[in-house]
């Protein structure tokens, strides 16, 4: 950072500190501030008046049509039993045996779908009723959640950052979920009636899910479980709830331009079986994937490299909409971000490949730009 950059930032800091006053307060306000998506219209209330039939040109890709597709990919995709990653002692080979799969899953693909996860089933559908009742909701009531100036929480879109850029077919909620106090109820939706209750059960018990893997992949590292988990100690969980218009010309817009995430990990739930979701393999080619329940898994930096962090896209249905729940885990808002120093120690053996700053730093670089590929990892590279 550079002397003007860094005096900016220290009389922000010193504006924010004289309003908020506690230490708590202070970094939940530092890290919502500043972070922002322009406004742009409700891809769901254009179809409502249009019938999808009409599509503005700053959605359309036609790029995308010639993108080639696997046919039989989906077979090859990994798949994870997490019950069997915890069997007990007296059954460790099976333990073994389902954690070498997560391991080998998370260094050739950076994506496997979980199965048996633990999270009841009527968590897991009242979280999908609860979405499909909101994206129901009419316009004016859907706009009362709406994102304002400096947030990104809310109902509307993210990485808009032009007015001339491309637009993803989509809405989408977006909210803080974990811990609580991180939350900004202003955009919680109060109906449907049951959506917060709903919302905070699901929120908690994916989380719990999630610090099992990481755990658990910290040992598959060879690092103590506790390395990566004490990155998460009072770590960021955020959810992008999606609805995906049906549009006429599907195969002419994207909706969720091909990316990686940031995270440390996202667990993704198919709301509808209305398939969209692509990952892009070494040769080029997408391969669709059919949800089971499933998860991304996106750890490249923490692991430097050593895990993958795929690309991935959300593409669109002719004749049906299509949601999807994604559940971001990030680090704390105290924490560095950059490879493990327990991985990178050695340096005559292994060359240290991406930046260490810290989480405001870092929540900033990736939402003030548009998503395009693996665009956000090149920013984070030495």
């Amino acid at each position: 950072m550079v002397a003007a950059e860094a005096d900016t930032v220290a009389t922000q800091w010193e504006q924010v500190a004289l309003r908020y006053g506690s230490s708590s307060e202070l970094h939940t306000a530092t890290y919502r501030r500043k972070m922002e998506s322009l406004p742009v219209p409700s891809v769901q209330a254009m179809v409502a008046v249009t019938g999808g039939a009409h599509v503005p040109p700053r959605y359309l890709r036609p790029e995308v049509a010639a993108d080639a597709v696997a046919s039989n990919g989906e077979a090859a995709i990994p798949i994870v039993d997490f019950q069997r990653l915890l069997h007990p002692e007296d059954e460790a080979e099976a333990s073994g045996d389902e954690s070498a799969r997560l391991h080998a899953a998370c260094q050739e693909w950076g994506f496997f779908q979980l199965i048996n996860h633990g999270v009841p089933d009527d968590v897991m559908e009242g979280m999908k009723t609860n979405i499909e009742g909101f994206f129901g909701l009419p316009a004016e009531t859907k706009n009362q959640f709406a994102q304002e100036r400096g947030q990104l929480e809310g109902y509307g879109q993210l990485f808009v950052v032009s007015e001339d850029q491309k637009l993803d077919w989509a809405d989408i909620l977006y909210l803080n979920t974990q811990p609580p106090q991180h939350r900004n109820m202003r955009f919680w939706p109060d109906k449907p009636d049951s959506f917060r209750s709903t919302l905070d059960a699901y929120s908690a018990a994916v989380k719990n899910v999630a610090d099992c893997l990481l755990g658990i992949m910290s040992k598959n590292l060879g690092l103590q479980p506790e390395v990566i988990a004490s990155k998460c100690a009072g770590g960021i969980q955020s959810v992008r709830m999606n609805y995906y218009p049906p549009c006429a010309e599907a195969d002419k817009v994207v909706g969720f331009a091909p990316h990686s995430d940031a995270d440390l990990l996202t667990l993704v739930l198919q709301v509808n079986e209305v398939q969209g979701l692509q990952v892009k393999r070494d040769d080029g080619s997408w391969v669709p994937v059919r949800p089971l329940k499933g998860a991304f898994v996106v750890m490249q930096i923490f692991t430097n490299g050593r895990y993958r962090s795929i690309e991935h896209r959300a593409m669109i249905n002719a004749e049906r909409a299509r949601l999807s729940v994604a559940a971001f885990h990030s680090p704390s808002i105290d924490a560095t971000i950059g490879p493990l120093r327990e991985l990178v120690a050695d340096q005559e053996r292994e060359e240290v490949m991406y930046k260490t700053v810290d989480h405001e730093s870092f929540m900033r670089l990736f939402f003030s730009a548009k998503v395009e590929g693996k665009s956000f990892l090149q920013r984070m590279k030495l």
